[in-house]
């Protein structure tokens, strides 16, 4: 893969700071409180539900663009859910719900949502990796 773009990234832990090379991003975290923590700050699991829906849309607008199909009233919402896995630690799981508008009900918004999961990058990256459902709305 030839980057286009690189993000650059320091963390020092669920307790700590996430800071962007840029400072774009500078936020305090910590664990969520169903987690034991006080939830004062963001966590990895709202930075990665924002990113990836953030990236499906994205991806969702280009394939829509492509085949003619307008999802302008679209929208995308990333659940990331963490839990224990088999093997005693822990693991994630996603359910993607789009919202699509009227006309993209039944068949032709879900051969969208299935173009879509194929093509984005953060489907790509996660697939075989961990659970994800599509849910259209």
């Amino acid at each position: 893969m030839d980057a286009l773009y690189t993000a650059v990234a320091t963390a020092n832990g669920r307790e700590g700071r996430a800071v962007s090379s840029d400072g774009q991003i500078d936020l305090p975290l910590a664990h969520p409180e169903p987690l034991g923590g006080n939830g004062q700050g963001t966590n990895p699991e709202q930075l990665f539900a924002a990113g990836y829906a953030a990236c499906f849309a994205s991806a969702m607008g280009l394939i829509g663009r492509q085949e003619k199909i307008d999802v302008k009233d679209a929208s995308v919402t990333a659940e990331v859910s963490i839990g224990k896995d088999t093997d005693g630690g822990f693991g994630l799981s996603v359910v993607m719900r789009v919202e699509l508008p009227e006309h993209l009900q039944g068949e032709a918004g879900r051969d969208l949502l299935e173009k879509t999961h194929a093509f984005c990058p953060y489907s790509k990256a996660t697939r075989g990796n961990l659970p994800i459902e599509l849910v259209v709305e």
